[in-house]
């Protein structure tokens, strides 16, 4: 199987299983079994039967309907991150890398001392700081992850700078941010894209270390890195409690790399140039 086709073929396969666990996280009023606030202390542990396909936690509620209603925080949190990431990481690296000089190196070294520190342990200060919530998430999240969108935006502005269609542009008397956000931006999309899909995969991954250590999601609302934290002292009597809510998160997670492989096979035009 040529590249590109396996490369659409596993992006394919990412999206299908990506866009089912959003739509199930977008709809999930209506696939719910049960209220996923509601505590039943009688039925506290209770292993999965018909009625609760997931069973229930130590509190007795459902695990099923928290682990739906958690996937919309993981989602939110995802996408918001990946939003304010690429508003202020292209917005930057895009202006350094057409004005270049001291606004280009000043850059360069902010980006040095963020990749420098483990993102991870930023994060937990961060939320740390500011309390768990999930707005103090995103935005501990997007101060840390606008860093790597801001070093592709840079180099691919800096490498198309001084080819002939800027050029040409500035003959025409089209301004500098025209010319970015028309003609050069738009060649550094598939690689922003991809680069995307990793991101997403990572502030998924941040969000639920955070809501593991408390300082994500505030309990009592659903979140898969909660879920995971209150039922790691029941794994052994109950594993249903940590082990769906687990799956869920490897999923999305597998999802979004398959998607991101794929998207890096199929839109790689060098490639396919050098194939030609």
């Amino acid at each position: 199987m040529p590249r590109s086709a396996g490369g659409r073929f596993t992006a394919r396969a990412g999206g299908v299983v990506l866009l089912a666990l959003c739509l199930l996280g977008l709809a999930a009023p209506l696939f719910a079994p049960a209220d996923p606030l509601a505590t039943r202390l009688e039925e506290r542990l209770h292993p999965p039967d018909e009625a609760h396909p997931f069973g229930r936690d130590a509190l007795g509620r459902d695990v099923l309907s928290r682990l739906l209603y958690g996937a919309r925080a993981s989602f939110v949190v995802g996408v918001a991150t990946l939003f304010f990431s690429l508003l202020i990481g292209v917005t930057l690296g895009a202006a350094a890398g057409w004005v270049g000089g001291w606004l280009d190196e000043a850059l360069v070294r902010v980006i040095d001392v963020f990749l420098a520190f483990p993102g991870l342990l930023l994060a937990i200060a961060l939320a740390a700081v500011l309390g768990p919530s999930l707005a103090n998430v995103v935005l501990a999240l997007s101060v840390l992850g606008w860093p790597g969108y801001a070093r592709l935006a840079r180099a691919e502005v800096a490498g198309l700078r001084r080819r002939e269609f800027v050029h040409a542009a500035e003959a025409l008397g089209a301004r500098p941010a025209r010319i970015v956000l028309a003609h050069i931006l738009p060649l550094a999309v598939p690689t922003l894209l991809v680069q995307a899909t990793f991101g997403i995969a990572g502030a998924i991954v941040a969000e639920a270390s955070l809501s593991f250590l408390g300082l994500g999601v505030a309990p009592p609302t659903p979140s898969w890195g909660g879920m995971i934290a209150e039922g790691r002292t029941f794994m052994l009597v109950a594993p249903h409690v940590i082990l769906f809510p687990g799956l869920a998160l490897a999923a999305t997670v597998l999802a979004l790399q398959l998607l991101g492989d794929g998207l890096r096979d199929a839109l790689d035009v060098r490639e396919e140039g050098r194939r030609r």
